[in-house]
């Protein structure tokens, strides 16, 4: 998210493809119906189905899932046309915006009209309304993620807004909707397999840099490792951990996986449900750690080596989360962990015991800095305090470096000292902007609420764009121009990276012999903090000011392109819009693309599925099924079906119906009636599990925690296909066939 969600306030025109903040984030929500209320703001929703959103949008566009990009470069067609664009903007801080322009050419109202089943006259429309009232914001969520161009779809809308020189502005930019507290503080920390924390890479180089802040040998941390390449190598993804243990499609890894440890997250909220169990069930050894039974426990027939750790709540526990704005907010204990429940450090803390590497996991909290050096400061730990300063002492790249809890205390205890629109604190929180958003540079700025505004000062919040790509390609500039000066910047335009090598050279400084000494190689891990020092005074980022770029040479396409689903309608669009080549080590595992996409299953399966949330439930339901009051108000998993699909198949509202998927799995549920969705699909909530393909598996809950509410998981019958880049899996694009049960 570059801006935050009371930002919204500031715009004009409101744009949200794949997300619907009004069930999935209401309390945000009403960010955008202020904006409505103060601004007369144009609110603009692209979405399969017609949401509680939708409901208060000026304009809709009911679009067919998979072609968000065919919609956006129609935009991009209409704005290039009549001029809408900013040409100043994309000459001083966008590169590769010409390649854009030609392949926007291509994409006609018409030819949009005909991918996406939007009108061309619709088009027209919503692209005039957005493009006409400035400042505009670009919302999105996993509507616009969850599918094999997913990435391409990420990428797309920062180019609108970079089209329109939206990015960087108050009331601009784009902001993705994460789905729980801390989401974005777990991104950060790296709950993922292909990044250390803070995304810092698989190198050499990270590694050791994490070493010595840890204080271990680096030696000793290699040698954790099977082999010394899989320190360097991608592990499986949450996408495809099962294809690990099946090893259906060709594995990459120095042996299958054996054994699972499942905690924060739910089983029921990953694809291919069948496949899911079938490797819960080939596994040697299932470990839960969770404050109520996951799902992984019930889906699976093992009955034995299957074990559940009570774990402590939110209420029992203490420490920083990250919301999606970047901000961090520190969390109080209520009281403490009941029963024989244990935190979640608590349990890892004790795996780290039994394991023999306890000493070496803890003593990064007993780490300080000395003459740019880690350093061991004393012989014991305060959880959370300590680990917080140790994470703002390593994580440069992402400027965590004025998160002290000290600072993060003060903000919870203040927290009605800051307005909600701009951020900014009063009284004793003067000079400080709601969680200190990230980037916070040193311990005394004031966090950055607007990423990549350059009207406003560094010290204020203000910065270019990273410059983390060099500072040419093929001989093109790619640093920012004359005319992106950050506000009070002594660097006039663009400038690269700052490391020691080339600081005096861009600030026009003379370092000391001891500050040469002690600084680090680069702004990233100058654990001095001289390179942050000195870059703040005299009025930049210390990450560089560059070109946003819209043609990336090392992506797959090097522009966004259309590339139709896996399982498309339209199997006419897939010989002209194909997807990728299968891709081998995609996350340790083969992936299949192509292969998948050359039969056509729109003939077999004629109906578009798409899925979603319910205001009353988060995530795979787990903790709110748990809730009698909670599962009152959606007591029971259903498919929502317009009646005119119903009546073809003989289907009256509230009829059970079978729900089949091309890869053979099936659902059974209850059928809603609705105008909410196209009579060309149906649309389940992602909340339920229990039951499996018609099966009820009410059994194996631990006697007396059968929740209040099963029911099938929608993702039983979500389709095969996967990212190009992050492997996250197409939940939102795929065929289902109905029958009456």
């Amino acid at each position: 998210m570059t801006n935050h969600l009371g930002d919204i306030q500031n715009s004009k025109a409101i744009i949200i493809f794949g997300a619907n903040p009004a069930v999935n984030h209401p309390v945000g929500f009403k960010h955008i119906l202020k904006a409505k209320e103060r601004n007369n703001a144009i609110l603009i929703v692209i979405d399969p189905r017609f949401t509680k959103t939708a409901a208060k949008a000026d304009l809709y566009a009911n679009i067919r899932q998979g072609t968000d990009i065919p919609f956006m470069y129609g935009m991009l067609h209409l704005i290039f046309k009549h001029g809408w664009h900013d040409p100043e903007f994309i000459k001083n801080r966008v590169f590769g915006m010409d390649h854009v322009i030609e392949e926007a050419k291509k994409w006609t109202p018409e030819k949009v009209e005909d991918v996406t089943g939007v009108s061309a006259d619709l088009l027209y429309k919503i692209t005039k309304a957005y493009a006409t009232n400035k400042p505009g914001t670009l919302l999105w969520a996993m509507g616009l993620t969850q599918h094999t161009i997913g990435s391409s779809n990420t990428r797309m809308a920062p180019i609108l807004q970079l089209a329109l020189g939206n990015m960087g502005k108050f009331g601009g930019g784009c902001n993705i909707l994460r789905g729980h507290d801390n989401v974005q503080g777990a991104t950060d920390m790296c709950c993922l397999s292909h990044t250390l924390p803070g995304y810092y890479g698989l190198s050499e180089g990270s590694w050791k840099y994490f070493a010595h802040n840890w204080g271990v040998d680096f030696n000793w941390l290699q040698n954790r490792f099977a082999d010394k390449k899989w320190m360097h190598t991608k592990g499986f993804s949450l996408a495809k951990w099962w294809q690990g243990v099946l090893q259906e499609e060709k594995i990459y890894s120095s042996s299958p996986i054996r054994a699972l440890w499942i905690q924060g997250n739910g089983i029921t909220s990953i694809a291919q449900q069948v496949k899911v169990q079938q490797a819960l069930d080939k596994l040697d050894l299932i470990v839960i750690a969770e404050p109520f039974v996951n799902e992984a426990a019930v889906l699976t027939n093992k009955k034995d080596n299957v074990y559940i750790l009570p774990t402590a709540s939110q209420f029992e526990c203490e420490g920083s989360v990250t919301a999606t704005n970047r901000s961090a907010q520190w969390r109080s204990k209520v009281v403490d962990p009941l029963y024989e429940s244990k935190t979640d450090e608590e349990i890892l803390f004790l795996f780290a015991k039994q394991f023999g590497f306890y000493d070496e996991l803890v003593r990064g909290m007993m780490m300080g800095v000395k003459d740019g050096k880690a350093v061991k400061v004393k012989n014991s730990f305060k959880w959370p305090e300590d680990a917080t300063r140790e994470i703002a002492r390593i994580i440069k790249t992402i400027g965590l470096t004025g998160w002290t809890p000290e600072r993060l205390k003060k903000h919870q205890q203040n927290w009605h000292m800051f307005d909600e629109v701009t951020l900014k604190g009063i009284g004793p929180m003067k000079g400080e902007y709601y969680g200190l958003p990230w980037p916070c540079w040193t311990e005394t700025h004031p966090g950055s609420p607007v990423l990549y505004n350059i009207d406003i000062p560094v010290n204020e919040g203000g910065m270019g764009f990273r410059a983390r790509f060099g500072v040419e390609y093929k001989g093109e500039n790619l640093l920012a121009g004359d005319r992106a000066t950050i506000k009070n910047a002594k660097v006039k335009g663009g400038y690269p990276e700052l490391t020691k090598d080339n600081i005096e050279k861009v600030l026009g400084i003379k370092l000391s012999s001891k500050e040469k000494e002690i600084m680090g190689k680069n702004w990233k891990v100058d654990l001095s903090g001289l390179i942050a020092k000195y870059a703040l005074k005299a009025g930049i980022a210390p990450y560089g000011n560059a070109k946003a770029r819209a043609y990336v040479w090392t992506f797959p396409d090097k522009i966004p392109l259309h590339r139709e689903p896996l399982h498309t309608p339209r199997f006419d669009l897939a010989k002209k819009y194909p997807t990728y080549s299968d891709k081998k080590n995609h996350y340790r595992v083969d992936t299949k693309y192509i292969s998948i996409q050359q039969k056509d299953y729109s003939k077999e399966f004629p109906i578009m599925l798409v899925t979603g949330r319910l205001v009353m439930y988060s995530g795979a339901g787990v903790i709110e099924r748990n809730s009698k009051y909670l599962v009152q108000l959606s007591p029971e998993m259903y498919a929502d079906i317009n009646p005119e699909l119903a009546y073809k198949y003989n289907i009256k509202d509230g009829d059970m119906i079978w729900i089949h998927s091309p890869e053979g799995a099936k659902i059974k549920v209850k059928a809603r009636f609705t105008y909410s969705v196209a009579p060309d699909r149906i649309f389940l909530p992602f909340h339920f599990a229990g039951v499996m393909q018609g099966k009820d598996l009410s059994e194996n809950y631990p006697e007396g925690l059968v929740p209040y509410a099963i029911g099938e998981s929608a993702n039983t019958v979500t389709n095969y296909g996967y990212d190009i880049v992050t492997q996250i899996p197409e939940t939102k694009a795929g065929l289902v066939r109905i029958e009456k049960a």
